[in-house]
């Protein structure tokens, strides 16, 4: 009886702490905007930020690998609202992907990805979609201005940041998927909603997600389309 108690106990605190693990997550994809936009010229560009439609933030997505890596994390996106002065609720997102390639050990990586165009927008909020394959993507500049983009970035539907071991640079992530998260969107807003109900019809955001829509807010003037 008492090992049916302890097991009962044990399934119930796992549950507990896969039920927080969303709230969590919203707070270190806060923290690694927070970092990122802070730091002196190595920043996002502001100006990019101010045109994008949408924003990724993926914290500690892990790699491992030898000869042929992998990868897998999970994060949310969040758009802007009808009238680009701010920016819906956030909405989960799992990245997975891999790459082939002389790769040996395993590190964290922090990814964030702005959607520069409303077409991207709307693959974005698809149930699942390839970076590359069904939205161009290209390695995003850093810096203060975005005066140093190339011709791909300019054109590119989708820009894209990682952060390393305290290196953040621009990075290409073609091949990897995006796919929405309904188990913690349900989580999260108490229902399996999908990514695009979330984003375009004003859902309310929950509690946990305030100091992330600060952020977003207080780097993001309205979009300049």
């Amino acid at each position: 009886m008492k090992l049916v108690i302890a097991a009962g106990l044990v399934f119930t605190t796992s549950l507990l702490a896969i039920d927080k693990e969303p709230a969590k997550r919203l707070g270190e994809a806060a923290s690694v905007f927070s970092e990122i936009m802070a730091a002196p010229d190595k920043g996002i560009p502001q100006d990019l930020l101010e045109k994008a439609y949408c924003i990724v933030i993926v914290p500690s997505v892990k790699t491992a690998a030898f000869v042929v890596g992998g990868k897998y994390g999970k994060g949310y996106l969040s758009c802007r609202n009808k009238s680009g002065s701010g920016w819906s609720a956030p909405a989960t997102v799992r990245i997975e992907g891999g790459s082939v390639g002389f790769q040996i050990g395993g590190s964290m990586t922090d990814l964030i990805m702005l959607v520069m165009s409303e077409g991207g927008a709307d693959k974005l909020l698809s149930s699942k979609f390839t970076l590359g394959g069904e939205a161009s993507v290209a390695a995003g500049p850093v810096g203060r201005t975005a005066t140093a983009q190339t011709d791909a970035q300019m054109h590119a539907e989708i820009l894209s940041w990682s952060r390393s071991q305290g290196l953040f640079a621009g990075i290409a992530l073609e091949g990897a998927t995006l796919r929405e998260d309904l188990d913690d969107n349900a989580t999260l807003y108490g229902k399996r909603l999908e990514n695009r109900d979330i984003v375009t019809h004003d859902r309310p955001a929950p509690k946990s997600a305030a100091p992330l829509m600060a952020l977003l807010n207080k780097y993001s003037a309205m979009r300049g389309h």
